[in-house]
């Protein structure tokens, strides 16, 4: 029986509005995320078991309506076109900053859906161990490059139709590339699973 995730979202609307009326004259200032180590590379990540399991028959329709009722009141227009306004010029604040400390570097090219799908190309080509230095083995995390694939499957399949053709054409190849590399690397895993252990070299004698 599969498990269904559980996902909580907050409401920063109210957050900020409760932060408002407890300090009204206090700027909050934005909090950084820092990891503390650098990433080792991509792992292999195991879900602890879930207390709460997926409906028996197995119905998507009731797990949907079930996170529907998690979820909090969307955003009015107003409040996504004020913040998406406010989101932008805190953006151009950023970058003017980062070229003032360096000259040499030019404006950011603007975000397309090809930067999109390049980003999950690129995450699942290093989940399967591509980009390792020389004389390194591969670390590969086959499960994760597949959720990514599974990822790029999902938004071939909501944007289908919706697409120019050249954004078609640049989604169905990467999705093709990625499959094509999951496959080759899942067959030589298999092979070296059903191959017997090999007995350790025989000790030089001196």
């Amino acid at each position: 029986m599969s498990e269904t995730p559980k996902f909580t979202v907050i409401d920063r609307r109210k957050i900020k509005a409760e932060e408002e009326q407890e300090h009204p004259d206090t700027p909050q200032p934005p909090v950084v995320s820092t990891p503390t180590e650098p990433s080792a590379g991509p792992q292999l990540v195991v879900s602890a078991p879930k207390s709460e399991a997926a409906p028996a028959d197995g119905s998507a329709s009731a797990v949907g309506e079930e996170a529907q009722q998690d979820l909090p009141p969307a955003p009015t227009e107003e409040e996504s076109r004020e913040q998406k306004k406010s989101y932008e010029a805190s953006a151009q604040r950023l970058e003017e900053l980062v070229r003032a400390q360096n000259p040499a570097v030019g404006p950011q090219p603007a975000i397309g859906f090809e930067h999109l799908v390049q980003q999950f190309y690129v995450s699942a080509m290093i989940q399967m161990g591509a980009g390792a230095q020389e004389g390194q083995r591969p670390r590969v995390d086959i499960l994760g490059a597949r959720t990514t694939i599974d990822l790029l499957g999902v938004l071939a399949e909501k944007t289908r139709g919706n697409l120019t053709e050249a954004e078609d054409r640049t989604l169905r190849t990467v999705l093709y590339e990625v499959r094509m590399a999951f496959l080759e690397l899942t067959s030589m895993i298999s092979l070296q699973a059903m191959q017997p252990p090999q007995p350790p070299p025989p000790q030089g004698t001196r």
